[in-house]
């Protein structure tokens, strides 16, 4: 189903084993990340908990909040796993090759940059699921708890994926917005189907999606158990006690459910 490098060398604290995975004619490519065991790093034999960490827009799957994300629930004990978004990383289309994120958002528009993402929205949570079925045949994997991280477009592409991946039981979302004039009734639709334990992150001085547009996103989530953390800033100036908070919050969920 896959070709994996097993690359299993530590990288800054971490075990990495690339995948490349084929689904129809897509070359999804992903990294498992894994604790490198040894001090300071807890033991466990047999499967881990693993939480799919979403770039942001722009982003590819070792960008640095990836990797922090990846390192930092490393160091609970838990395996991550990352990949490239449709459009993103070694997905880039090649005329897009070598620009910034802000000179390919502008050299699209940001609308039609939007609009680009949003039609992605059926192969990036098909690109999930295939990239958790070649996870879960690892034996550090199998079938142990899955939760998911996802911020910006991270958070675009999650809400669709966590209403429809039964194994996902526990999600952190954030720094994206609802608003009915324009956005598309799948994304309510979708919001209305997540009922796994959710921690949601707002910034309040979000210049891309504004607070109001997240607080609306936040109400249509269907979860009973679900948690707002607002910070001050902008929507690129989220605080680390933010990003701390959202590991605890899964190690706690997932281990839970083990």
């Amino acid at each position: 189903m896959f070709g994996a490098s097993l690359d299993r060398e530590p990288v800054e604290g971490l075990r990495r084993i690339a995948l490349r995975i084929r689904r129809g004619g897509e070359t999804i490519p992903a990294i498992v990340w894994l604790p490198p065991g040894g001090p300071g790093f807890p033991e466990r034999t047999g499967p881990r908990a693993i939480v799919l960490v979403g770039h942001g827009a722009g982003g590819h799957k070792a960008a640095p909040l990836v990797e922090g994300v990846a390192a930092a629930l490393a160091r609970q004990g838990c395996a991550a796993l990352s990949i490239d978004l449709p459009y993103h990383g070694d997905r880039t289309p090649p005329d897009e090759l070598g620009l910034s994120a802000r000179e390919r958002r502008d050299r699209l528009g940001l609308h039609a940059w939007r609009e680009r993402n949003a039609r992605a929205v059926p192969l990036a949570v098909a690109d999930w699921q295939a990239a958790l079925d070649a996870a879960e045949e690892l034996d550090e994997i199998r079938r142990a708890p899955v939760g998911y991280f996802g911020l910006s477009l991270g958070a675009r592409y999650g809400i669709p994926l966590v209403a429809a991946e039964p194994r996902i039981t526990a999600a952190v979302l954030g720094l994206w917005g609802y608003a009915a004039a324009t956005d598309p009734p799948s994304v309510a639709e979708a919001a209305g189907r997540i009922t796994v334990p959710l921690l949601f992150l707002i910034q309040w001085d979000d210049e891309l999606y504004p607070r109001e547009g997240g607080l609306a996103l936040f109400d249509l989530l269907a979860s009973r158990r679900k948690t707002l953390r607002a910070s001050t800033g902008r929507h690129m100036e989220i605080p680390p006690a933010a990003i701390v908070d959202s590991i605890r919050f899964l190690r706690d969920e997932l281990s839970s459910g083990e």
